[in-house]
């Protein structure tokens, strides 16, 4: 049968069936609770395929996939998926191919504390990391944070269990959640009977990017995207698309008049497009 296959490819009468196969783009389907920005980032992908010379076309795997899954499938020989998007560490690309654009302009490193409701003023007398050491941070157990903010000497719970985290907070097993600006409102809402609220006075920030990961078995895939991305970014599509979804987050939370709290961030590529300024999210003056 591979002989035969082979035999039609060489004759050009399979170029039509691996032309449909390398078209295709296959990304994991997520959870809605833990992939609240897929609409976005879908519509990023979408603007960049537009300005691509190749016609892809998307599909998503036929069953929700968590992110480490999403990762082990994404670098396997055989990969199960094409694409996926996280958070950038120095061993994910080493393993993957990224697209150093972020997506949310930074903004997944820019954390709220999510805690219960009558803890709210609890943390207002904080001034620095040392003072914010002493109450437990719940995270899962794979996410990069749970490094990052270890790393920074704060205490972290980890767990296995994403919808856990809220229960542990709920019931006094962790002090605070710290949550990206770009997740936490549909969090509250989510887990409204939880009697969880957004603590108004901090703001942790460290410096990390959302990408697109691209499997290393496109790499034509990746070098499309990348210019496509690039092209959305010069004309402007790509900034409008992020103000619509996040241009009201500064003001709804009072980014400005919040104590900021700076983590570093050890796992940072050393690739990672800092100076690019246009790239990344700034509070307005």
């Amino acid at each position: 049968m591979k002989r035969r296959q082979a035999l039609l490819a060489g004759m050009g009468l399979l170029s039509g069936a691996v032309a449909a196969e390398d078209l295709r783009i296959l990304y994991p389907q997520h959870e809605s609770l833990q992939g609240p920005q897929v609409g976005y980032v879908l519509a990023l992908l979408r603007l960049a395929l537009e300005r691509c010379e190749r016609r892809y076309r998307l599909q998503a795997s036929e069953r929700p996939m968590v992110q480490s899954r999403s990762l082990i499938e994404l670098a396997r020989p055989e990969p199960g998926i094409d694409l996926f998007w996280t958070m950038t560490t120095a061993e994910r690309e080493r393993r993957l191919l990224p697209i150093r654009i972020p997506l949310e302009r930074g903004l997944i490193g820019w954390r709220l504390a999510l805690v219960r409701a009558g803890d709210r003023e609890r943390f207002a007398a904080l001034q620095d990391l040392a003072d914010l050491a002493p109450h437990v941070a719940g995270q899962l157990h794979d996410w990069p944070d749970t490094a990052i903010l270890r790393a920074n000497g704060l205490r972290v719970r980890a767990h296995s269990h994403f919808q856990s985290l809220f229960s542990q907070l709920a019931e006094g097993v962790v002090d605070y959640l710290p949550r990206s600006i770009i997740e936490i409102d549909g969090e509250v809402q989510a887990y409204a009977d939880r009697g969880l609220a957004i603590e108004p006075h901090l703001l942790l920030r460290y410096p990390t990017a959302l990408y697109f990961f691209v499997s290393p078995r496109r790499p034509q895939l990746h070098a499309d995207l990348s210019q496509g991305l690039e092209a959305a970014q010069a004309d402007g599509s790509f900034e409008r698309a992020f103000q619509q979804q996040f241009g009201a987050l500064a003001a709804r939370h009072r980014l400005a008049q919040r104590r900021q709290l700076q983590l570093a961030n050890p796992a940072l590529p050393a690739a990672t497009p800092l100076q690019r300024k246009e790239l990344w999210f700034q509070l307005p003056l």
